[in-house]
């Protein structure tokens, strides 16, 4: 039988009941009653323009990847030989950002790489105009290469990639990566305030491990981890972070890892944006549907049994830092996602 939610003062179960999404909105007069206001104060509508001729994308900007530099924000991996490998069972690199001449929304990566069977590579692009701030990242294939369209249209643009080598065997000789526009795709709507939900949150623990970013996890360590690599900031960094309010007091973290249950749920999103488990209403984890009404059979995206709700995990000082006792319920504000 399932625990109740105690009341709002007391520390949360480990099991409560779900609460609803919330999000912060700005107030605004409706279009429709502003121009209700100007009736019969307009003048006649002019004709509508004549539809602009649509431009045509310029040639594809094409660079070779310097896989050779290997600095702070990689982990795990080493360039020797003329060749990109890991120093253990898994390796991550963020190359160097890469300026474009014009601006571009859609990255490919063609990667000549041996990788046997059971190891693999993933590769995730992101971009920024200037020095404004980074879009998320966005999955751009695998081994074989692959496509990624950015949210907006960009004009620096950063690639990285994450090894899965149990036995060492990768071997990552070269990689080209090309920039060009999509004149079909949209850009993705930024809201002007962060995104905010009400999410199960578990405690990380596992001192000594290394997160999906490279950091090696310490006592008392403060960051979180999400169910998509899309929100994961650089080892270090600082670019992905949320604000967790908890019983006690919120506090602002990085994303350095990536979990609970998932890795492709970057539940915050829109479902036209979502990656995975688009019929979700956005602001629920599939782990929480899962685990309260039997979605996907109860379990996660790997099959596993669901057994708990979580939306986030917190590294054990952060857990602390928000004043939870045991896993509980949090308010998460996703603050890249606004702008």
């Amino acid at each position: 039988m399932r625990t109740r939610r105690p009341a709002r003062h007391r520390s949360e179960s480990r099991t409560p009941r779900p609460l609803r999404t919330t999000r912060a909105t700005r107030t605004a007069l409706p279009a429709v009653a502003l121009l209700c206001l100007g009736l019969g104060l307009a003048p006649p509508a002019a004709p509508a323009p004549a539809p602009a001729a649509r431009e045509a994308p310029g040639p594809a900007q094409t660079w070779a990847a310097d896989l050779s530099r290997v600095d702070a924000d990689d982990s795990g991996v080493r360039h020797t030989g003329g060749e990109l490998r890991t120093t253990g069972d898994y390796g991550v690199q963020v190359l160097a950002p890469h300026r474009l001449d014009r601006q571009a929304n859609r990255v490919r990566v063609r990667p000549d790489a041996q990788v046997p069977g059971d190891a693999g590579i993933a590769f995730d692009v992101r971009g920024r105009t200037g020095s404004g701030p980074w879009t998320e990242w966005r999955e751009a294939g695998d081994a074989a290469g692959g496509t990624a369209v950015l949210p907006r249209a960009v004009t620096t643009v950063q690639v990285r990639l994450a090894m899965w080598d149990p036995e060492g065997a990768i071997r990552l000789r070269g990689l080209e990566v090309s920039a060009d526009t999509d004149p079909d795709a949209r850009p993705e709507p930024q809201a002007a305030a962060a995104y905010g939900a009400h999410v199960f949150a578990t405690r990380i623990g596992l001192v000594g491990r290394t997160t999906a970013n490279g950091h090696v996890i310490r006592e008392n360590d403060r960051f979180v981890a999400l169910p998509s690599r899309r929100g994961l900031s650089r080892k270090g960094g600082r670019e992905y972070s949320v604000r967790v309010c908890g019983p006690a007091r919120c506090v602002t973290a990085p994303v350095w890892d990536v979990g609970p249950w998932n890795i492709r749920d970057d539940y915050w999103n829109p479902s036209s944006v979502r990656q995975t488990f688009r019929d979700l209403p956005r602001g629920v984890p599939e782990a929480e549907a899962a685990y309260y009404t039997g979605y996907n059979g109860g379990r996660d995206g790997k099959g596993r049994r669901v057994l708990n709700p979580a939306g986030i995990d917190l590294a054990d000082g952060t857990f602390r830092d928000v004043g939870l006792r045991d896993n509980g319920w949090v308010t998460v504000t996703y603050l890249w996602t606004g702008r």
